[in-house]
């Protein structure tokens, strides 16, 4: 649904479109399934520990772009400011793990 918006003179100033609450349900029914995914693969006694440990990388790494894209509308235009502010701190924090876990194995 297009909603326009209109000036005191008449006329119509911005055109938008309504998202509505039909991928919001969708995207919550997906965070959901991923967290119960996650939680199933620790529940059962009876899965290998490295795949998962795999698994709950993979969840987790869906469940922040999930997070970014619809709950904190970064999908949306005009934040492209804060998704590069997001990159480099995610450089820069990863730069810091790297180096940190070389100096604690460096021989």
């Amino acid at each position: 649904m297009t909603t326009d918006q209109q000036t005191p003179q008449g006329g119509v100033k911005h055109r938008y479109r309504h998202e509505g609450p039909q991928k919001h349900i969708v995207v919550f029914i997906f965070s959901i399934v991923l967290t119960l995914i996650a939680f199933a693969a620790v529940a059962a006694g009876g899965v290998n520990a490295s795949f998962a440990v795999i698994l709950l990388l993979v969840m987790a790494v869906l469940q922040v772009f999930v997070q970014m894209g619809y709950w904190m509308h970064l999908k949306d235009k005009g934040h492209m400011l804060p998704i590069l502010f997001m990159i480099g701190g995610f450089f820069v924090a990863g730069t810091c793990i790297i180096m940190s876990l070389y100096w604690v194995w460096w021989d």
